[in-house]
C-alpha cells in the first residue's frame, strides 16, 4: 500500500502508519485489553512474535498498522487491509482491525478520529465497502460503531484452529 502522509486531527492527534519504534506502546495497548482475551502480554519473551507479525504487516502491500499519537505518545492503533473478492465485479472491499484505544483516553473521540481516517483512506483506494468484527461483549463499542455509520448487516463465524 502507498505510504500514507500523516493526518492532522483536531486536538493535536495525528495518525500516521506505525512505525517499528512504536511496538512496545502498541503492545501494550492490546496487552492491556481484559476484554479481548488474545493473550497479548508485555513479557518480553513474547516481542518476537510482536516483531515478526510487525514485519509480516509491514510486508503486506494490502495491509497497513496505524498509529495515533498525541503529545508524542502513542495512544491508539488499528490495522486496515484491503481484499479484491469476485462477488460485485470484483470489488475491493476494506477491513478494519484491532481497533484499540488506551482506555484513560477513551471518550475523547481519538477512536473516532482513526475510523474516519479508515473510511476515508477505504474510500480513497476505491473500495466499495469498509467491514469489521467486534466482540459480542463489546457493547460500547458496537453503540460507537453504529454512531459512525456502520452497519450490524452480517453474522460472523470464527473457529479456533491454535
Amino acid at each position: 500500500m502507498p505510504v500514507t502522509p500523516e493526518l492532522a486531527v483536531p486536538g493535536g492527534l495525528q495518525i500516521r502508519e506505525a512505525r517499528t519504534e512504536d511496538l512496545p506502546a502498541l503492545v501494550a495497548l492490546f496487552a492491556s485489553d481484559t476484554l479481548g482475551g488474545h493473550g497479548d502480554t508485555t513479557a518480553p519473551e513474547a516481542l518476537d512474535h510482536y516483531r515478526a507479525a510487525f514485519a509480516a504487516i509491514a510486508d503486506d502491500p494490502r495491509a497497513c498498522l496505524y498509529a495515533a499519537e498525541l503529545d508524542g505518545r502513542v495512544v491508539g492503533t488499528f490495522q486496515l487491509m484491503f481484499v479484491t473478492s469476485l462477488p460485485g465485479r470484483g470489488a475491493k472491499r476494506a477491513l478494519i482491525e484491532a481497533v484499540q484505544v488506551d482506555e484513560s483516553l477513551r471518550g475523547r473521540r481519538i477512536g473516532e478520529a482513526m475510523v474516519r481516517f479508515a473510511i476515508e483512506k477505504a474510500a480513497a483506494e476505491g473500495a466499495v465497502t469498509l467491514a469489521l468484527t467486534s466482540s459480542k461483549l463489546r457493547t460500547d463499542a458496537h453503540r460507537f460503531y453504529r454512531r459512525l455509520g456502520f452497519s450490524n448487516s452480517h453474522e460472523g463465524f470464527k473457529i479456533v484452529l491454535a
